[in-house]
């Protein structure tokens, strides 16, 4: 039985704060976060960013969520495009699917060639390395979900007018490969799952369970991050509070609507 709303979130609200606090501490020290959410479709990675990110400002904190490569980024080295969007000191950086794509629906999907799954299956711990010696705190997370509930969530999109903008094409040919995303998973972790750049999967049948899951496992995973707020002085005003005054505008003669 999944977790109900009300115990979800009376979970969640600590959580919450010590994200806060999280926050503050990258920015007091510069640090470098990014977190990488990867899975099954439906898996519910949009819901485990959003309760990462959502008392946190978004000017801090980024979340990437890459559309498919552009004729030009092709030809680029496969990393680059990443790179661009890594965070700076103080920064967060959520990752909606990352570099992972080639050795998940590009590999299933026959976007690209075995020969560069297998080069990116190589290369991808050493560009890692890369970013963890340099000083990047990474986060590698898959969330699973079994095949009888990814149907019924895409099910879910399919039936309701505000989900069916995720139903996507691929979600779709995607159904009858749940064993080959299996497979495709599996060689993944067996060449990727590293000292320095670990995965962590997390058990999405539950999504509320799954996202108090992940943010525990994050936040234990981060250094001593708690970090008093800024002290601000907020004296009384010397005036009495002035009023809001509202007019009702008319339509400006002669104007038309494009």
């Amino acid at each position: 039985m999944g977790m109900k709303r009300k115990e979800y979130e009376a979970a969640l609200e600590p959580l919450t704060l010590e994200l806060v606090s999280m926050a503050r501490w990258v920015k007091a020290t510069g640090a470098r976060v990014v977190v990488l959410f990867e899975g099954r479709d439906t898996a519910g990675k949009g819901g485990a960013i959003t309760a990462v990110r959502e008392a946190l400002n978004p000017r801090q904190c980024r979340t990437v969520a890459l559309s498919k490569p552009t004729e030009a980024e092709m030809g680029q080295w496969y990393f680059q495009r990443y790179v661009a969007h890594l965070p700076t000191a103080g920064e967060i950086v959520l990752f909606d699917r990352s570099w992972y794509n080639r050795a998940g629906v590009e590999k299933v999907m026959g976007y690209a060639k075995a020969a560069q799954v297998e080069a990116f299956l190589e290369a991808a711990p050493a560009f890692e390395k890369l970013l963890v010696d340099d000083g990047i705190l990474l986060f590698k997370y898959w969330l699973g979900a079994d095949q009888a509930e990814q149907e019924a969530r895409l099910r879910e999109r399919l039936d309701d007018p505000l989900k069916r903008w995720k139903l996507s094409p691929v979600d779709l040919a995607a159904r009858d490969k749940y064993d080959d995303y299996t497979k495709a998973r599996e060689a993944m972790l067996k060449a990727t799952h590293t000292k320095h750049a670990p995965w962590t999967l997390v058990d999405f049948n539950d999504q509320r369970r799954g996202r108090l899951t992940l943010v525990r496992d994050l936040l234990s995973r981060i250094p001593d991050t708690h970090e008093e707020p800024e002290a601000i002085e907020f004296p009384p005003l010397a005036k009495k509070p002035a009023k809001e005054s509202y007019k009702v505008l008319k339509p400006v003669k002669g104007y038309t609507p494009d």
